[in-house]
């Protein structure tokens, strides 16, 4: 056991060595598309209600829409200035993602069409995920001594 954990902590240790810390002004793709799609959530809520989109045969309040659309464009804010706090956020909303779409699938899909459009959406979720984590761990990286 003592050995496996010891193999683990070296690749661990290697992939650490590994990262570069983020450039001045330097933003990784996935962070950079996070943003474009947190900003493009924000534009669509405020459109939405704009345009009188009802939901459940009635206009939502404004609360119920300038709260997700706030959090949103601070998210894509944030996310393009590469903080921290806001890839954090980002993830977070895709858990929430990935666990509904699972659950709908597993509970509610009840057509092919809509099969196929939950497995696209856990797809897309899940490798924004995965892809985000390695950019998290460079933009909480600290610039090395001597670099």
């Amino acid at each position: 056991m003592a050995r496996g954990y010891a193999r683990a902590e070296q690749r661990n240790q290697e992939a650490r060595e590994a990262l570069k810390p983020l450039a001045e002004g330097e933003r990784p793709t996935v962070v950079t598309l996070g943003a474009i799609v947190a900003g493009l959530i924000a534009l669509s809520i405020v459109v939405g209600y704009a345009a009188g989109v009802e939901v459940d045969g009635e206009q939502p309040r404004v609360p119920q829409v300038v709260a997700p659309a706030v959090i949103m464009g601070m998210m894509a804010w944030g996310m393009w200035h590469a903080r921290y706090w806001a890839v954090l956020g980002f993830q977070l909303m895709l858990v929430i993602v990935l666990f509904s779409a699972f659950f709908g699938l597993v509970v509610g899909a009840s057509s092919v069409v809509q099969i196929a459009g939950t497995l696209a959406l856990l797809a897309g979720a899940g490798t924004f995920f995965y892809f985000m984590v390695k950019a998290m761990a460079r933009i909480q990286m600290p610039t090395r001594p001597g670099e």
